[in-house]
């Protein structure tokens, strides 16, 4: 038996929120991984029984692939840190400061890292009125992978008809025109930086959808806006107290050069597909999907 056979990881995928259908691809590519890495694997989708479930099994580390609230803004974190399970991603203070946008962004701002003007408002006065200039973005300020997103253009007639669905508190942004860039960070170290491309906002259905997205890496910019997203995603990291993977988000206007670059946000807990920003970035940097799986159960540790 190998020593990896030895450690029972469970997989903890799934979940409540309304990005459980990537959370269920992420897990079961996850678990694939780790069985090819020998690992004894256990997948578990995250119900009211999920405390007990882990008291049932018993698992060495818990591979937390949940995405969104309850899995990704600190709750499930709070959780395996009361039963004293080590787990993988970031703890209970980064996952919640990540998952919070505006919050993000006081960080972003004390850590002197660059972000546009943002604010907190009441869905129904962003329903009535413009409540900055066009153009901007509303946004849910506590959801992932551009859920419930919403551009207001310069030439828009009126604010935002926004759903019933969104909540009722929302961010606002100054929109930041530009390229998508992104970067993850493994550990201590930056990775690559991926450019991007879609035939619009990287919502949604760009981000999940077959030919949404095209992802050029490493993405063909100059190497000061190259180093620029490394070192502002390190820090973006560290400001925030995440530990294991996290991926930073940018918009970069290339007619401005450095000072067109600003930082989205962080996001704690990436999309875990083979094909998914954050592995290709690691495949880029000669680090295979499995290895990079089985790195984040070595790293995984219950430290708040």
């Amino acid at each position: 038996m190998s020593q990896n056979a030895a450690t029972h990881v469970v997989v903890l995928m799934g979940g409540p929120s309304a990005e459980r259908p990537i959370s269920l691809t992420s897990g079961r590519e996850c678990a694939a991984a780790l069985r090819s890495e020998d690992y004894t694997v256990t997948e578990l989708d995250a119900s009211d029984t999920l405390a007990e479930d882990l008291k049932s099994l018993k698992p060495d580390v818990v591979f937390n692939a949940l995405h969104g609230p309850f899995g990704e803004d600190g709750c499930v974190q709070g959780l395996l840190e009361w039963l004293r399970i080590p787990y993988t991603h970031s703890g209970v203070l980064a996952s919640a400061l990540a998952m919070d946008k505006e919050r993000t962004k006081a960080a972003y701002r004390v850590a002197d890292l660059p972000v546009v003007p943002s604010g907190i408002f009441d869905a129904n006065t962003v329903r009535r009125e413009h409540v900055v200039a066009p153009p901007y973005v509303v946004k849910p300020y506590n959801e992932g992978s551009s859920v419930g997103v919403y551009i207001v253009h310069e030439a828009a007639n009126g604010p935002p008809q926004l759903s019933d669905d969104m909540p009722q508190t929302v961010m606002v942004e100054t929109y930041a025109p530009g390229r998508e860039l992104t970067t993850t960070v493994m550990g201590d170290r930056a990775l690559g930086v991926t450019d991007i491309l879609t035939n619009g906002w990287y919502d949604y259905a760009a981000k999940y959808e077959a030919g949404g997205s095209r992802h050029v890496i490493p993405a063909d910019v100059p190497q000061e806006i190259t180093d620029a997203c490394r070192g502002y995603a390190l820090r973006a990291h560290n400001a925030l107290g995440c530990r294991g993977v996290s991926r930073t988000d940018f918009r970069w206007d290339e007619a401005r050069g450095l000072d067109g670059l600003i930082l989205l946000e962080t996001n704690t807990q990436p999309g875990m597909t083979p094909t998914s920003l954050t592995p290709e970035q690691a495949a880029h940097e000669g680090i295979s999907f499995g290895a990079l799986c089985r790195w984040m159960v070595e790293d995984a540790s219950c430290q708040r």
